[in-house]
């Protein structure tokens, strides 16, 4: 497969382009990266993905595949080194349920809390801490999401070892305490020291300016709204 072409639009700080990021090198797939401005994205880019325009977009042989989760199966589909999911059913049928409970009900609940404030942000903390309840119970008698290896949700959830803590610093809340959430405090840890991830963060100090703006500009907004 030496003859591939493999092209990943992304931005830097995109969380789920970091997965494509991390699913290709930890298949050891070569590949080149095109990065995106949000504020000007490329004709290429809205080419490729006309519906959403937005990355990821992975471009295999000319072929653009969009949206994160879609994206990483076709990775695990096209080359079998290191499988992300398992080879039963029900195995893979779980990791897909929990890598779309993380986009659909994690990941929001978290994102309200950040950019809200009081009563919002209050009821948002509440929603957040009954959904990573559920994170805490999955993994029970295990190190990863994968087991002994990172699959799937490992990959699909792997922003929270990483923008948690920058949403915490710039709010000063504590999200997943290690006291209430022992095994996902502990799954962020060795998730984010694992050599192919800890090489691919972004920078924080740029992450934790580009968030302070964002939760800035939202908190306005809402003043505004309420005038």
């Amino acid at each position: 497969m030496g003859d591939e072409e493999v092209k990943l639009f992304r931005t830097w700080s995109s969380p789920y382009a970091l997965r494509i990021v991390w699913a290709l090198k930890l298949k050891g797939v070569e590949y080149e990266t095109i990065y995106e401005e949000v504020s000007h994205k490329s004709d290429l880019l809205i080419g490729y993905n006309p519906i959403h325009k937005k990355v990821p977009v992975l471009v295999h042989n000319g072929k653009p595949i969009a949206e994160s989760l879609v994206i990483l199966e076709y990775i695990d589909e096209t080359w079998k080194q290191h499988p992300l999911l398992s080879d039963q059913p029900h195995q893979r049928a779980l990791a897909r349920f929990w890598a779309k409970f993380g986009d659909e009900k994690v990941l929001p609940a978290i994102w309200e809390a950040f950019t809200k404030q009081g009563k919002e942000q209050e009821e948002a903390l509440s929603t957040a801490v009954e959904n990573l309840k559920y994170l805490e119970e999955e993994l029970k008698g295990k190190k990863l999401f994968g087991g002994e290896e990172i699959g799937l949700v490992d990959i699909a959830l792997g922003w929270l070892a990483n923008l948690v803590s920058v949403f915490e610093e710039i709010t000063g809340l504590k999200l997943i305490p290690e006291e209430k959430f022992p095994l996902l405090f502990n799954w962020m840890q060795v998730f984010a020291d694992i050599p192919v991830i800890k090489e691919s963060w972004p920078p924080r100090d740029k992450l934790v300016a580009k968030f302070h703006s964002i939760r800035e500009a939202s908190l306005a907004k809402e003043a505004e709204k309420d005038k």
